[in-house]
C-alpha cells in the first residue's frame, strides 16, 4: 500500500507538482476514449476516412501553432494561466464536437489544439509542463518523474480507453441511439476540461519564471541552440512517422480492417496502455543502466519492426497481439526523451527547449494524418503502418549517431561529455 501510495503521491514532489501530475490524469483520461471514438463517431455523422484524417491533421497543426504562442508568452504572461487558457480550449472544442456541428465548424474546433486524438498528448500543455516539472523535484529524481508523469498519464488513458464502450452499454441497458451515447462522451470530454482547469488555477506563483531570471537571460536559447535544433528536427521525423499511426487512425484500422467496436477496441487500448504505463517505469531503471540515449533507441527500433507487421496479421487476434508488444516498448523513450532534454539544456533554457522540440513534433505530425486517411481510403488499407514503422527506424538510426556523445549531467562521469 505504501508503494502504491508513493507512486501516486510522492513525498518528494511539491504541492504543484502533484497538481500537474493529477491534470495530467484527468484529460488523458478524456483523451483516452474519444482516441478511441473519434473516427467511429465522426462516420456515425456521416463523414469518410479522409473526413477524420483533416480533423486529426487540424488538430495536431492547432495543437503545434498554440504551443509556439503560449510557451513564447508563458514565462512573461504566466505559466498558469495560459495552462488554464489551454483547458478553456479542450472544453471549447468538446463542446464543438458534441453538438455534432458542420464539418467545418469541426475543422475550427480542432484548430484549439486540444482534441483527444491520441492517447497521449495534445496541446500546449506538455512543453509548459515539461519546464516545471524539474522545479518540484530534486534533480536526482527527474527522470523518475517524468517516468511517474508519463505513467499516471497512460494509465488514465486506458482507463478512458476501457470507457469508450459506454456508448454501446447505454444503449444496451437503457435504449439510448448509439448517435447520443457518443455525444454523451464528448460533454463528458467537456467537463473533465474544465475540471482539469480549475487544478491549474490552483498552482501557487512558484510555477512562474522570476523576474530577476527573466532579466538576466540573454535569449530564450543560447548555448544550447545547435543541440535543441538538432533534435527538433529529428523529434519532428519521428512526428512525421507517428502522424500515420495516431491511435484514432489505428483504431479505425482495426474498425474497418475486422469490425471491430467500441466494445472491443475499448479493452484492447486499456491493456495497450497498462502495457504503456509499465513501460515508463523499466524505462527509468533501464537508462540508469545504458543511458537516456541508448534506451530511446534500442527500445524503439524493435517496436517499430512490430508496427510494420501488424496489418500483415491474418486476423484480428494476432494483429492485437502484435500491437500489444509493439504498445510494451514504443514509449520507453517518451520519459527518457523529456529528462534528456531538460538535463541536456540549461536550467533557463527548460521552456524554451521544451517548446520548441514539443512544436517541431507537432507541426510534423500535423501533416500525416490526412495522407493516411487518404492511403487508407484509396490505396491500401494498411500503407500507414509500414510508412510510419519505416520512417521510426531511420530517426532511430540517425538520432544514435547524431547524439550518441551528447551526455546529461548524470551520464558524464561515464567519460563523455556533452558539447554545445
Amino acid at each position: 500500500m505504501r508503494r502504491i501510495r508513493e507512486m501516486w503521491r510522492p513525498e518528494w514532489v511539491s504541492v504543484d507538482g502533484r497538481r500537474i501530475l493529477a491534470a495530467r490524469a484527468l484529460r488523458n483520461f478524456a483523451y483516452g476514449f474519444l482516441s478511441v471514438l473519434l473516427g467511429i463517431y465522426l462516420e456515425a455523422l456521416g463523414y469518410t476516412a479522409a473526413h477524420v484524417g483533416g480533423v486529426l491533421m487540424a488538430t495536431l497543426l492547432g495543437s503545434a501553432l498554440l504551443s509556439l504562442l503560449f510557451a513564447a508568452a508563458a514565462d512573461r504572461w504566466g505559466r498558469r494561466r495560459m495552462l488554464a487558457g489551454s483547458a478553456g480550449l479542450m472544453a471549447i472544442a468538446g463542446a464543438i464536437y458534441a453538438l455534432g456541428a458542420p464539418y467545418p465548424v469541426l475543422l475550427l474546433g480542432a484548430l484549439t489544439g486540444t482534441l483527444g486524438t491520441t492517447s497521449g498528448e495534445v496541446g500546449p500543455f506538455l512543453s509548459l509542463e515539461q519546464a516545471i516539472l524539474p522545479e518540484t523535484s530534486p534533480d536526482t529524481r527527474r527522470t523518475q518523474l517524468f517516468s511517474l508523469y508519463n505513467l499516471q498519464g497512460s494509465v488514465a488513458a486506458s482507463l478512458g480507453a476501457l470507457c469508450a464502450g459506454l456508448p454501446a452499454l447505454l444503449q444496451g441497458w437503457f435504449e439510448i441511439e448509439r448517435l447520443a451515447g457518443l455525444k454523451l462522451m464528448l460533454v463528458l470530454y467537456a467537463l473533465l476540461a474544465l475540471a482539469t482547469m480549475q487544478l491549474f488555477l490552483r498552482l501557487s506563483p512558484g510555477v512562474e519564471v522570476g523576474r530577476e531570471n527573466m532579466g538576466e537571460r540573454r535569449a530564450p536559447l543560447h548555448r544550447s541552440r545547435r543541440i535543441v535544433l538538432g533534435l527538433s528536427a529529428l523529434f519532428g521525423l519521428d512526428s512525421l512517422a507517428g502522424g500515420f499511426v495516431v491511435q484514432s487512425l489505428i483504431a479505425f484500422w482495426f474498425f474497418r480492417r475486422w469490425g471491430a467496436g467500441p466494445e472491443i477496441l475499448g479493452p484492447l487500448f486499456l491493456f495497450a496502455g497498462l502495457l504503456q504505463a509499465a513501460s515508463y517505469l523499466v524505462a527509468a531503471k533501464v537508462a540508469g543502466r545504458i543511458g537516456l540515449l541508448n534506451t530511446m533507441v534500442f527500445t524503439h527500433l524493435p517496436s517499430n519492426v512490430l508496427l510494420m507487421l501488424i496489418p500483415a496479421m491474418p486476423s484480428l487476434e494476432m494483429a492485437a497481439a502484435c500491437l500489444l508488444l509493439r504498445m510494451s516498448l514504443s514509449q520507453m523513450d517518451v520519459p527518457t526523451r523529456q529528462s534528456y532534454i531538460v538535463a541536456v539544456v540549461d536550467p533557463d533554457e527548460r521552456t524554451a527547449a521544451a517548446s520548441l522540440t514539443n512544436v517541431a513534433r507537432n507541426v510534423a505530425q500535423a501533416t500525416t494524418p490526412g495522407i493516411a486517411g487518404y492511403a487508407m481510403e484509396v490505396l491500401s488499407l494498411g500503407l500507414p503502418f509500414l510508412l510510419g514503422g519505416g520512417l521510426k527506424i531511420v530517426y532511430d538510426l540517425l538520432l544514435l549517431a547524431a547524439f550518441r556523445h551528447v551526455k546529461p549531467p548524470e551520464e558524464q562521469d561515464r567519460g563523455v561529455k556533452r558539447s554545445g
